[in-house]
């Protein structure tokens, strides 16, 4: 009789024990699904798209040329150094002539960073021809007034506005916002964020003048 109770006994161990062991596997495996499924969900990527923050602006953009291919278009200018960039362009050969005379060519190319201000053939024209020729003829005054035209930085149009130190020394103002500024309350921003490779342009329908 002994012996037949301990033999239930064990009989009952071993079908607890074996329970147990089921209910274990079961739990294993929910959990094992439960922790698979937030694996399987897709994740999101955020967009890395580029933003329209280097947009040109301005109505005197639509003169500058459309042709990937002419030295003077956007896509080019965007390839070569400041001085290089304004050669090829149709609005800036005036400006050009000045640095060429001035000997600023390969100061502006090498500089590391900056935002010229750069004024349309019709913006020296607005100058009368004796005083410019003057102006073209006396390097150091022409250094001075080019000079004046350049800020240090590669300035976006959101930090365009407020007074800017320029290489000449002497500070400049623009004011405005959006596609709208004038800089020294005169010269109008004709085409805006302008990109070469070392500067970004503001092309202007004035010259500046320092006061010193």
């Amino acid at each position: 009789m002994r012996a037949t109770k301990l033999t239930a006994l064990a009989a009952a161990t071993l079908f607890s024990i074996s329970l147990a062991a089921c209910g274990s596997d079961s739990s294993s495996s929910t959990t094992s699904s439960g922790g698979e499924s937030p694996m399987a969900a897709p994740t999101t990527m955020a967009s890395s798209a580029p933003s329209d923050m280097m947009a040109t602006f301005g109505a005197g953009c639509s003169a500058v040329p459309a042709d990937a291919s002419n030295p003077g278009s956007f896509q080019a200018m965007a390839q070569v150094p400041v001085a290089t960039a304004a050669s090829g362009n149709p609005l800036l050969s005036t400006l050009v002539t000045a640095v060429k005379k001035a000997g600023l060519v390969d100061s502006l190319n090498s500089a590391d960073g900056i935002t010229v201000f750069a004024p349309t053939n019709d913006a020296f024209g607005k100058i009368p021809k004796a005083d410019l020729d003057k102006v073209l003829a006396d390097k150091k005054t022409l250094t001075s007034i080019l000079t004046y035209h350049v800020v240090p930085g590669k300035l976006a149009p959101e930090a365009l506005a407020g007074s800017h130190k320029t290489l000449q020394g002497d500070e400049l103002t623009v004011s405005g916002s959006g596609e709208d500024f004038k800089v020294n309350g005169a010269a109008s921003v004709v085409c805006g964020n302008v990109q070469t490779a070392n500067a970004t342009v503001y092309i202007i329908d004035s010259v500046l003048m320092p006061k010193s």
